[in-house]
Parts: structure tokens; sequence; C-alpha cells
């Protein structure tokens, strides 16, 4: 990962694993803008950050289905918590299908962040786990539970009918369940989760299909319309541009 570029992720234990997939921070150390592409990873984020020439503030970002081009502005730090679907309806209790692949500013002093918790990291993963731990719902809809347990562990390489067929909900009430709450369908959602999981072998240079892909031709068509470029490209990642790559390299 390029030197002027710190990032770190600190993954939760249980019960929160259940919600959060993992606490990150990015700070660009240089005196320059950054151009990045954001990549699908099918989680929803809640970030805090500040910048020399930008102030700080909270942003929910709604789940990306696509590519997206972003800015790293000189000098920034960005703190977030990356969470998990189940997340939506019981941690933040909204569907978020009306900023599918876009965001809302939330107030700054959202779960009583403040300017301050971007001083560290350890003690920001700290504050957020004991909030989110506060909010955590007394029961789950056991269905619900196992649909993404299901999905995650198959890294979404596992058919509708399948999941329908073993949680013991019709397919029909489970879109309706993903487009109500998500604004997609659990088909499109596992495609996502499928192209994530093909980063991990990109990463290590195999640019073959190894997550359940018909063939060549049909694994590079996905991760192209995911990142933009067949994955020749997207593995030889030029200029850290796809930062979301960069990180998975260096675990």
């Amino acid at each position: 990962m390029d030197n002027n570029l710190e990032y770190k992720i600190i993954k939760p234990g249980k019960p929160l694993s259940d919600f959060v997939e993992s606490f990150w921070f990015l700070r660009n150390h240089s005196g320059s803008d950054k151009e990045t592409t954001g990549l699908p990873d099918g989680l929803i984020d809640v970030l805090l950050s500040k910048a020399a020439a930008a102030p700080f503030r909270i942003v929910q970002l709604g789940g990306l289905t696509q590519h997206e081009q972003a800015t790293l502005p000189a000098g920034c730090v960005i703190f977030c918590i990356s969470f998990k679907l189940l997340a939506v309806e019981y941690i933040f209790r909204e569907p978020i299908a009306n900023i599918l692949n876009s965001g809302k500013l939330l107030p700054d002093d959202f779960w009583d962040f403040n300017e301050n918790d971007l001083d560290s990291f350890d003690l920001f993963c700290k504050k957020a786990s004991q909030k989110i731990q506060s909010l955590l719902p007394e029961a789950i809809d056991e269905r619900k539970r196992k649909l993404f347990e299901l999905i995650y562990a198959a890294s979404g390489a596992i058919t509708v009918k399948e999941l329908s067929e073993k949680v013991f909900w019709s397919s029909r009430q489970i879109n309706r369940y993903f487009n109500q709450q998500f604004g997609i369908s659990l088909k499109a959602y596992c495609n996502i989760l499928r192209f994530r999981a093909s980063l991990e072998h990109i990463a290590q240079g195999k640019l073959f299909p190894e997550e359940n892909f018909s063939d060549q031709t049909h694994f590079i068509k996905e991760v192209k319309k995911f990142a933009g470029v067949a994955p020749k490209e997207l593995s030889k990642n030029k200029n850290d541009r796809f930062i979301l790559l960069s990180a998975i390299k260096r675990k």
C-alpha cells in the first residue's frame, strides 16, 4: 500500500460480530489529494472524517452495488464502522433503500461522537462497541439470523432457492424484505458478496474464478461490472487506486 496511506482494521467479537463486520481507519499522510475507486463490499458504513481543508463530519453510506470514484483529501483521517445488513433493521431501525449507492449526513453528535474521537482509533473502537452493545436487540427473527449466517458463510455463492428452503421462508418474502430494507434483491446482494470474496483471490494474483462463477467469461464480466476493470488490471492496482484491494493484500 502507498506509504502515504495508513490503514488498520479491527474485527469485533461476539455478539457484535452478528451486526458489525469491522472497525477501520484510513489516513492520508501526504500533502496532496489521492484519487481512489470504491468497490462494492455489501456493507453499510458510518464514517467519521476530517481533513486540513474539510470540517469534521459523520456520514452514513448506504452500501455500494457499483464502483465509485472518490477523493481522499490531503491530511484526511477517516474512522469507520462497517455494518452487516442485520444492523439496518436491528441497530439503525430504519431501511437504507433510499440511500443505496449514496449516503446521508448524520448529526455531528451522532451516538455521542465528536471530533476528538479521531485522536485515538483504539478509544474510538471501544466507545463505538459500547454504544452498539447498548443498542443490541433482545431478540432477532431466527429466519433472518439464519439467512445471513448462510449467506456470509457461502460468501454469496448460494442460490435464493436453497436459502429459502433452509430458513423456511419463501423466496418472494425474502426478496420483498431485501427490496424494502436494502433496495436490492437477495440475488443481487449475493453477487456482490461473491465479487467481494473473489477480491481475496485477485489480490493473490489468481485471475480465474474460484467462487462459483460459471466460467472465465462470466467471471471477467462480473468483475468488470463491479470494479469497472478486468481482473488483470484490478490485480495490478496501479497507484493503490483500489484501497479495498490494497488492504486485502496487506493482510
